[in-house]
């Protein structure tokens, strides 16, 4: 296959897929070595970005998907009527921020840090898909261990875990996790997650 045919079949199989499709998925239907697809990957990915395209091609981890460009979220928002999720609340992000660093980690591990019961707020994040379950801890009671997902690379635009800012003394005054922010996460001084956001959730 010629670059540019390579090209094409690459975007054509992200755009059918709608999905976050994995590098070795896009070699074996393409027939070809990862280093070939890989430059196809960042060809695309630079045509769109250099011509100001409403479509970006975004990596998470060793997956790739076509995405709408940030800059017109608004305008596909109203086109389609979609309502954007609702914001996640100080102890969410907490939660979010515990497992993001300490993954694979359990519940307790996250009540144990924040000093509450987490129950709701981590039901609450495995509904908006941002944990996962990922097995079991090899200990009495066999607790349920937790991780972030690609969706929650997606929502924090990061391509994967390495991308995460580093903990910091409680100066900054950004919010650990908000995706418009170029914060660094912080913890407090008894160990807690510090955040600015204002929104409170019943536990």
């Amino acid at each position: 296959m010629e670059r540019k045919e390579i090209e094409s079949a690459v975007e054509a199989i992200l755009f059918a897929s709608g999905e976050p499709v994995q590098i070795k998925r896009l070699c074996a239907a393409l027939e070809l070595a990862r280093p070939a697809v890989e430059r196809a990957l960042k060809d695309l990915g630079d045509h769109y970005a250099f011509d100001q395209r409403g479509i970006r091609l975004v990596r998470m981890d060793d997956c790739w998907q076509l995405c709408s460009a940030p800059e017109f979220g608004d305008a596909v928002h109203r086109a389609l009527e979609v309502r954007k999720p609702a914001k996640l609340s100080q102890p969410a992000l907490e939660a979010l921020t515990i497992i993001a660093y300490y993954q694979p980690t359990t519940r307790a591990y996250v009540d144990q840090i924040r000093g509450v019961d987490s129950s709701y707020t981590m039901s609450l994040l495995l509904n908006r898909e941002l944990i996962e379950e990922c097995g079991r801890l090899q200990v009495p009671g066999r607790p349920r261990l937790y991780r972030t997902t690609k969706q929650f690379l997606r929502a924090f635009h990061l391509s994967s875990l390495e991308d995460l800012p580093e903990l910091t003394e409680p100066s900054e005054e950004e919010d650990p996790l908000d995706p418009e922010a170029d914060g660094q996460m912080r913890l407090g001084e008894n160990g807690e997650i510090v955040s600015s956001q204002e929104e409170e959730e019943t536990e």
